[in-house]
């Protein structure tokens, strides 16, 4: 198969779609803003990546509270999931506009949204700046799992949490499992 160049682009896809929640204490209210560009940095201390366009509303509000959660929806919030990416919270209440209900976080002030099956509270640890967004890098306090999508064996069954994810400008199912980490070695 031959090989074509194309130009420079952020081609790694499929990333996953995630829901940011972040307290704004000028408008007394928590602002949800949502992020397809997130990741995995490190796990001793397990560290998570946020890329957020220093224009947006929730880059502020990162910045002065130093902390946020992030919360990971199901294939059933994908309606709520795009409005809080394509509105502002500048403009509008995110969560009474998606229906969805803040929880009291137990590290943070940034509150969970009930209606994701995994929320990840974090304490903002640095910011690097990296031209059309800035890199946060959050650590991982603590997690909170809802009940109902853990497996036999006391992990996430994503199965069960029905994440989906952002390709290409499409929001897209994940697969079923093909394999195991250290499956080829046995």
């Amino acid at each position: 198969m031959r090989k074509l160049e194309v130009p420079a682009s952020e081609a790694l896809y499929p990333v996953p779609v995630v829901l940011v929640s972040a307290l704004d204490r000028e408008a007394l209210r928590a602002n949800i803003i949502t992020i397809a560009w997130c990741g995995v940095v490190a796990s001793k201390p397990p560290l998570i990546s946020l890329s957020i366009r220093p224009s947006r509303h929730s880059h502020k509000l990162i910045i002065a509270e130093r902390e946020f959660v992030i919360n990971i929806p199901a294939k059933e919030s994908v309606r709520e999931a795009d409005i809080c990416g394509t509105l502002s919270g500048r403009d509008i209440d995110k969560f009474k506009q998606c229906g969805f209900t803040p929880i009291k976080s137990s590290k943070i002030s940034a509150p969970l949204i009930k209606e994701c099956p995994v929320n990840i509270e974090c304490r903002l640890k640095d910011v690097v700046k990296l031209g059309s967004h800035d890199m946060f890098i959050g650590e991982v306090l603590v997690v909170h799992v809802d009940e109902a999508i853990l497996g036999d064996d006391g992990k996430i069954d994503y199965a069960k949490a029905k994440p989906f994810v952002y390709n290409q400008g499409e929001y897209r199912e994940c697969g079923s499992r093909i394999g195991h980490y250290g499956f080829s070695s046995k």
